[in-house]
Order: C-alpha cells, then sequence, then structure tokens
C-alpha cells in the first residue's frame, strides 16, 4: 500500500469519524440543555470546543492506532509517499521506491471542492478539512451548500451557539433525499433559527477586520467566516497514467465499468476516485467487489440504485432506494404509506417526535402494495432505524412479507412496521 499520509484516508482523519463526534457533542448539549423537562435539574450548558476537539482526536487517533494493527497483523507493508501509474503496472512512488504487482487498485480518494472567489484560506472560507480542525467555533457562519455535508455542518453549529446561514443553489434542502423528508430537515432548521436561503448564488466575498460579506444573489451577508461545503471533487491531478489505457473523465474520474475495472489490464479503481456515492461504506462495497475477483470468487457488481444513506443532521435522516419522486419518473406506478413519530411510544419517551417515516412501494396488478422500492425517514436515530428498510429494498421484498415481522415494543422501529401494515388500512395510527 502506497499511503501519502494517514491509513484510513478521508474517512477517519478530515470525514465522517471527526465529523460525527462533533455532531455527537451537539447532541449531548441538546440533551443537557432540556434535561430539566425530564425531571433532571441541571446548569444551563456551555461549550468548550477544544475539549470536544481533544476528544475528537483521542476516538480517531484509537481507531487509526487499531488500523495499523490490523495491517501489521496481515502483513501489509505500507509505502509512505505518493504513488504514480506507469505501464506494465509498475507504481513509482516520489520516495524512489518503484513497486509493480499482478494488479494495481487506485483508491486515492477526493478533495473538498470550492467555488471561484472563494480561496481558501483557513481563516475567513474553510472547507470541512478546516472545520474539524477548529480550535474555537466562529460566531457566524455561511454555510454554502445544503447538501450532507452542509447540513450536518449546519446542524453542528447551531446547535452550539453559532449563528447559521445555509445558502444553497438549488431549489431545496438535500437534493438527493425525498422532498418529504427534505422538508422536515427545512422546517426544524427554521424553528431552530438557522436561516436557510434556497435557490440563490453565491459570488464571492470581501473580507474585511475580522469578517467577511459574501455577496448572495446581488445582497450581502456579513460573518465571521464561511464553511465551504458543495461536495468532493476526484483525487486525481498526479495519477500519472502515462503509458497505460486507463481513462478520466471530465470531471477527473477514473472511469471503471460495473466491477470497478478500468481499460487497462489489471488495474481496477474504487472509491471516491471514481464517478459512484462519494460514501465511504460504498468505497468498502467496491473494494470487497474487487478482492471477490482478484480471489476469483464470485463478484457481484454494487446495485448503487439501493445504497443506503445516513445524514447526522439534527434531525437525522436514513434513507434506501428510489424517492417518490423519481420512482414516478422512473416509470413506476406507485403507492406511498407515512407515519409520523407523535404516536411512537418510544420517540415521545425520549422526547424527540419531529419527523417522519415514509415508505415507497410499487403497485401491483391488483393495485395493493408490493414490492419496495424506497425507504425514508427522518427522525431519532434514523441513522439507525432506516438499516431493516435498506435490508427490505436491497431483497425486493414486498409489503406483505415485511408487515409479517415483529417489531418489540417499545421501539422506534415500530413506526417502520406500522408504514407497511398502514398500506393495508391495518396500521394502529394509519
Amino acid at each position: 500500500m502506497v499511503e501519502k499520509e494517514k491509513v484510513g484516508g478521508t474517512c477517519l482523519h478530515r470525514g465522517c469519524i471527526p465529523a460525527k463526534q462533533f455532531l455527537e457533542t451537539a447532541t449531548v448539549f441538546r440533551t443537557v440543555a432540556g434535561a430539566k423537562e425530564f425531571g433532571v435539574q441541571s446548569d444551563q450548558p456551555s461549550v468548550d470546543f477544544a475539549t470536544s476537539q481533544a476528544r475528537k482526536q483521542k476516538v480517531v487517533d484509537q481507531l487509526w492506532k487499531g488500523l495499523q494493527g490490523l495491517m501489521k497483523t496481515r502483513k501489509i507493508t505500507t509505502v509512505n509517499g505518493t504513488g504514480t501509474l506507469h505501464k506494465n503496472k509498475l507504481v513509482k512512488v516520489d520516495d524512489g521506491t518503484e513497486l509493480k504487482g499482478k494488479n494495481v487498485i487506485i483508491a486515492t480518494g477526493s478533495v473538498p471542492r470550492t467555488l471561484p472567489g472563494f480561496d481558501i484560506d483557513g481563516k475567513y472560507v474553510m472547507t470541512s478539512d478546516e472545520v474539524l480542525a477548529l480550535e474555537q467555533l466562529p460566531s457566524s457562519v455561511a454555510v454554502i451548500g445544503g447538501g450532507a455535508i452542509g447540513c450536518e455542518f449546519a446542524s453542528m453549529m447551531s446547535d452550539l451557539g453559532v449563528q447559521v446561514t445555509l445558502l444553497e443553489a438549488l431549489p431545496k434542502l438535500l437534493p438527493l433525499c425525498d422532498k418529504d423528508v427534505a422538508d422536515v430537515v427545512a422546517r426544524s432548521f427554521k424553528k431552530r433559527g438557522i436561516e436557510v436561503r434556497t435557490g440563490v448564488k453565491v459570488e464571492g466575498h470581501e473580507p474585511g477586520n475580522g469578517s467577511t460579506t459574501v455577496k448572495v444573489d446581488g445582497d450581502s451577508l456579513t460573518v465571521d467566516a464561511i464553511v465551504m461545503s458543495i461536495g468532493r471533487r476526484p483525487l486525481s491531478d498526479d495519477l500519472g497514467l502515462d503509458g497505460t489505457d486507463v481513462g478520466l473523465d471530465d470531471k477527473g474520474f477514473v472511469e471503471v465499468d460495473e466491477y470497478c475495472r478500468t481499460a487497462e489490464d489489471g488495474v481496477f479503481a474504487v472509491g471516491d476516485v471514481i464517478n459512484t456515492a462519494q460514501l465511504a461504506h460504498v468505497a468498502y462495497a467496491e473494494g470487497i467487489l474487487v478482492m471477490n475477483q482478484l480471489l476469483g470468487e464470485d463478484a457481484v457488481p454494487v446495485d448503487y440504485e439501493k445504497v443506503p444513506w445516513a445524514i447526522y443532521c439534527h434531525p437525522e435522516v436514513g434513507f434506501a432506494g428510489l424517492t417518490e419522486e423519481a420512482a414516478k419518473e422512473a416509470g413506476y406506478d406507485v403507492v406511498v404509506s407515512k407515519h409520523r413519530w407523535g404516536g411512537n411510544g418510544r420517540a415521545l419517551i425520549v422526547g424527540d417526535t419531529d419527523g417522519l417515516v415514509k415508505v415507497v412501494a410499487e403497485k401491483d396488478g391488483d393495485g395493493q402494495a408490493g414490492r419496495l422500492l424506497g425507504v425514508h425517514i427522518a427522525g431519532p436515530w434514523a441513522t439507525e432505524e432506516f438499516v431493516e428498510g435498506w435490508l427490505a429494498v436491497s431483497w425486493e421484498a414486498t409489503v406483505p412479507e415485511v408487515a409479517h415481522l415483529i417489531h418489540p415494543h417499545p421501539t422506534l422501529s415500530e413506526s417502520f412496521g406500522d408504514s407497511m401494515l398502514g398500506f393495508s388500512g391495518r396500521g394502529l395510527h394509519g
């Protein structure tokens, strides 16, 4: 393995793990702030973000050391440096090392994108990399981009006392989400004081004395800092590739087929460097797909239409499969069942009833709900709750099959079960 920084990559050091640690800090803060409702008397909480930063690093380091140990146990050799691929599957590392293998896997990942007029300086303009290294939060921010990353940062910072304005170029937040789910998040953000502006265009910024002014559709917005959350681009600029048949598309992604094979025999590519969902668990699935081939085992391509998505803003979002809009656009005749959390005993117990469970199913010839096409959940612990829905969608289960499942009481999972029964008009709260 050739690695220029630390094994574990973006997910472990500058992505999933550190981001969710700070979101958990926000959760603890909300819990303590609302403790009196449960009869627990506590002083108004305050945030020492440097302590949270230290805890984040402790979690990251523990996982990193564990990963290094796993690699050592499996006798994996790690070469520190940047590698480039040349003909005949030769990899040259910038420390002078040359490696040659029967197969080569390109997994260079991605880096945050920015926009013209927003040069990253770590002070006024930050990406996720800089935000996750902060020792102190700014008092006000403009978060540019209302996708998963933008909503997570906006939610976390707002919960911890930052005045947040969220700017999104598209007509709605969370463009990949079902509209009903995105609306839940938008309403929650508004209720919590997060200003959301959709359908707007940003046109640069002008730094001043300790703050900066963002130009937004001819208007202006002055904040302490800007958080760029408009996605990530593939890290493919310095792959070399001279004398190989490996190709890049017009966006810089390595071109592969459904088995993650490039046009060069024996060279594969996985993860954010190819044009698939930029999710750590998708990269993991692609890695397994490649390993299956190298070991001569049955290899089943990843079904990207059914990939599970988890978004850790408050309220949380978890979904898999087609949204109602996408299912209709694909030509399906659909039926939908929705179930809100207000009647769920566990949701009332934990004091979190904002959101809904929404299930999209294909309508059978007899007019009844058949195969599950999509499951979409916004609300308490949705990132854990939707997994049985993903399993049902992935296995192409039907509504009657899933409706037979027994859900323990009182649990949040009962709402998914009740949504299944709701298709036949037999849901408890339908």
